[in-house]
């Protein structure tokens, strides 16, 4: 019996997790669009017991919001969170740089050089989800040696939020982050040099700064809040516990 342990619904709550958070990060899920447990169950394959469990995660990460006996729905890109966001995970970063740092190998560093190539073609190419899976491969590498749990987590959480603007941004023709930066930080890393590595990571994470300021100001809650009557016929996750009406 040993065996027997829940890991399938751990797993399928993660699954679902994942998959709907992958789903509002490149826009599938576009802000103020209505989700629903039962809708995005059957299309995911899976009970609704799960996706309520990623409902959940997703509120409290600040990528879905709800309103008793009203909605749950894909929140808004604000420039506040996003720049709140980025303060953050930029400073976990500069921490992980600084600890990974004197812990580098070699093939760390060709791994970072190899990401950074895959990032370049990526973005010559206007391939934005390439560049964008690159950018994480390049900078999980310092994230992963430094080993530092909780500032690894912090970044997963907050990441989203940051890269549903930057997708946003490149896929409107703006400016991505610059392979140069990236080429800079890999050589301050190869060379051992945490103290350049970390201004380095600093400069890359203030660059969210000018993606920040591009962005359309903050919505006005009073002219973006819409409530409407629940339907009966739909439901959707309650953080606090138990099923709701949800109307459009």
């Amino acid at each position: 019996m040993e065996a027997i342990r829940p890991v399938q619904r751990t797993l399928l709550r993660d699954r679902a997790y994942a998959s709907i958070r992958d789903a509002i990060v490149a826009g599938e899920l576009e802000p103020g669009a209505v989700v629903r447990d039962a809708e995005l169950a059957e299309r995911m394959g899976l009970s609704r017991a799960p996706v309520r469990e990623a409902f959940a995660r997703l509120v409290d990460e600040g990528l879905l919001e709800s309103k008793p006996q009203s909605y749950t729905r894909v929140t808004p890109v604000v420039a506040a969170d996003v720049r709140d966001a980025a303060a953050v995970v930029g400073a976990m970063h500069e921490l992980a740089t600084r600890v990974a740092v004197p812990r580098l190998f070699a093939a760390d560093v060709q791994t970072m050089r190899a990401a950074n190539e895959r990032f370049a073609a990526a973005v010559g190419a206007g391939d934005v989800d390439g560049a964008l899976r690159a950018d994480d491969a390049l900078h999980d590498v310092l994230v992963r040696v430094a080993g530092n749990h909780a500032a690894a987590a912090t970044i997963a959480r907050y990441t989203p939020l940051i890269r549903r603007l930057e997708r946003r941004r490149f896929g409107e023709g703006g400016t991505c982050r610059s392979a140069g930066l990236h080429e800079r930080l890999i050589e301050a890393c190869a060379a051992g040099d945490a103290q350049t590595a970390v201004r380095v990571t600093a400069e890359i994470w203030r660059s969210l700064a000018d993606l920040v300021e591009l962005t359309d100001p903050d919505p006005d809650p009073a002219e973006t809040e819409t409530d409407t009557a629940p339907d009966p016929a739909d439901t959707v996750i309650d953080p606090t516990g138990g099923d709701r009406a949800d109307g459009d």
